[in-house]
């Protein structure tokens, strides 16, 4: 190869290395930035909480009543049939039935525990 192509590929790569390492500093300087942010906003958010909690203080709070911890969310309403209603809490009856008598303390005899209800029929002569 001859020196002046040399020489021009040279510079070329020097120029490639450049940027890169200006386009890395920058990256890393938004980086810093956007954490920094972050952890500010979060900062806030916990004062907020802090001053609107000490503001709403009542007498059961102050008792010690259990507050919670993260806010959840409601649990969805099933869309579910009577007959399957009922199908599930009685599989869900037998099966803390058998966890219970697995477990040795099937001493109490509640009327909702260890037997579960007749399955009803699948299809009811309405035809609903």
């Amino acid at each position: 190869m001859k020196p002046k192509k040399l020489k021009k590929k040279i510079q070329e790569l020097e120029k490639r290395l450049r940027e890169g390492s200006a386009k890395l500093a920058g990256l890393k300087s938004k980086l810093q930035q956007a954490e920094s942010a972050k952890a500010l906003k979060a900062a806030r958010k916990s004062a907020a909480r802090a001053t609107a909690s000490a503001g709403k203080k009542s007498p059961q709070s102050t008792a010690g009543a259990k507050q919670p911890t993260s806010a959840k969310k409601p649990k969805r309403k099933l869309n579910l049939s009577p007959e399957r209603r009922a199908q599930l809490a009685a599989a869900m009856r037998a099966r803390w039935a058998a966890k219970r008598a697995a477990d040795g303390s099937s001493t109490s005899t509640d009327q909702n525990s260890p037997t579960p209800p007749p399955q009803p029929p699948e299809n009811r002569a309405d035809g609903v």
